[in-house]
């Protein structure tokens, strides 16, 4: 007969408060935090490109619109992040794109 493993038991100092917690399995087998990679732009959520608004070598300022997504019955306007130069452009007017899939590249 197997006994079940104990949680691994863990302290945690919080504004001068120590808590004791335990650490599942599900906790233990989780995926690490990655942090996006700015220079990708990726979709948040599924839906049809309706427009392109830029192309590869265009000069973006930051809030300046790069795309149009429908999702939903609804136009979204995808907006450059952060000013750069486009270096590549992954999706066309008319195709489905997944959540989570790449859309636009920056230098």
């Amino acid at each position: 007969m197997t006994h079940p493993s104990k949680p691994l038991r863990q302290s945690i100092a919080l504004n001068g408060t120590v808590y004791e917690t335990a650490l599942t399995k599900k906790y233990a087998r989780r995926k690490p935090y990655v942090p996006k990679d700015p220079s990708r732009l990726t979709a948040i959520i599924p839906g049809l490109i309706l427009d392109l608004l830029v192309k590869p070598g265009d000069e973006v300022r930051s809030g300046q619109g790069l795309l149009v997504l429908e999702a939903m019955k609804m136009q979204n306007h995808i907006a450059a992040h952060d000013a750069g130069t486009i270096k590549a452009i992954h999706v066309s007017p008319g195709e489905t794109v997944a959540k989570g899939q790449l859309l636009v590249e920056f230098q």
